[in-house]
């Protein structure tokens, strides 16, 4: 025989009820976590969000993926603990993320486009600065942000890591900012794997508050460093 036939096979009965296990489940996922993200992402509408701000100058007749389902794989692989973008290459054949992705499609997206261009990412940072806003039905009398440098270490040399004699590894230390009242993010910023000093954190802070599109940013009474 060239194919293997595996049959059912019963296990014991556990409080009356029949255990059997059988191998023609069909097409399984082990992420089915993903469509719960899909539902958060919706509400909030980032994906849609960030490709609004990131313009896309593909030619719009070679187009398979649009730009939402590009930054909408990308998050859900990441938020399901795949931070390679290679690792789409077996995902996009995965039953759950194909349908929080927006569909039954034969592939999902690789990968976000890389540009370059600091202004292009300074802009999608905001995107989650307008998110954080809008979790406030009107303006706040005050906020009070925590703002910390974050450990994220990294295997090999990639670009903006750095050794760090603290925790004995080559690491980036992300800037984090949060709101303290809603527990909610209101951005994150990659950077080399060095504490940073006040000068670099008051220069984040600075292009934050001075964003044209969060006005009462201006009025924060409290920075908890």
């Amino acid at each position: 025989m060239t194919d293997d036939t595996i049959l059912p096979f019963s296990f014991p009965a556990v409080h009356a009820k029949k255990v059997t296990a059988a191998f023609d489940g069909g097409r399984l996922t082990s992420n089915g976590d993903v469509m719960l993200l899909a539902m958060a992402e919706r509400r909030l509408g980032l994906a849609d969000n960030l490709a609004r701000v990131f313009p896309d100058r593909r030619d719009p007749t070679r187009v398979v993926h649009s730009l939402v389902d590009m930054f909408r794989a990308r998050m859900f692989a990441i938020c399901c603990g795949y931070e390679d973008a290679d690792d789409l290459d077996h995902l996009r054949s995965d039953p759950a993320f194909k349908l929080a992705c927006g569909g039954c499609r034969t592939r999902v997206a690789i990968c976000v486009p890389n540009r370059r261009c600091r202004g292009w990412r300074i802009r999608l940072t905001y995107t989650l600065v307008d998110a954080w806003m809008d979790s406030y039905p009107r303006e706040p009398a005050s906020v009070t942000l925590d703002i910390d440098d974050t450990f994220d270490v990294v295997h090999g040399h990639q670009q903006l890591s750095l050794f760090n004699a603290h925790y004995d590894e080559r690491c980036f230390l992300p800037i984090h900012v949060y709101d303290t009242e809603k527990s909610r993010p209101v951005a994150v910023v990659l950077r080399p794997g060095k504490t940073p000093g006040g000068v670099e954190v008051r220069a984040h802070l600075r292009r934050l508050i001075e964003n044209r599109e969060a006005p009462f940013l201006a009025e924060i009474e409290r920075l908890r460093l």
